[in-house]
């Protein structure tokens, strides 16, 4: 994929919940409104955040209630995109591990969650760079999973 030239005018993160045992993906789905997409946990690093790890934190509380993940880690992946507005945002993707028997309570940003192995995931996150940030991960853990 092409980034797009110029400065980062903005920070985001995303989370990719999972499961070790089974491996497997908790994914989320937009509601009409927003496309009904299926996405990972996402969101905009705000000026009160200390760091991304911070940001992502707070995403996840915010938009699933999960506030003791068992751990998170950065994938040490990145990529920069063009937001509506015309601006360069950058997003760092996370590792989360959570229980798999976590339920999140959702926010308005989405309407429904599904636990699934990474290749269904795959096929039902929209955006390819989501997609191979699941590879990432899956690089990243193996062969512990």
């Amino acid at each position: 994929m092409d980034e797009p030239p110029g400065p980062v005018v903005q920070e985001c993160v995303e989370g990719y919940l999972f499961s070790a045992r089974p491996f497997e993906l908790l994914v989320f789905r937009r509601p009409p409104s927003r496309g009904s997409l299926w996405v990972p946990i996402s969101g905009k690093v705000d000026p009160s955040d200390r760091d991304l790890d911070a940001a992502l934190r707070r995403e996840l509380l915010e938009e699933t209630g999960l506030a003791d993940p068992r751990r998170v880690f950065p994938l040490d992946w990145h990529v920069r995109f063009r937001a509506d507005s015309g601006d360069v945002w950058r997003l760092h993707a996370f590792g989360v591990e959570v229980a798999r028997d976590f339920a999140p309570t959702l926010s308005t940003e989405h309407d429904a969650y599904r636990w699934a192995a990474p290749d269904v995931a795959r096929g039902l996150l929209h955006y390819e760079d989501n997609r191979a940030a699941v590879g990432r991960l899956e690089e990243r853990l193996a062969p512990n999973v």
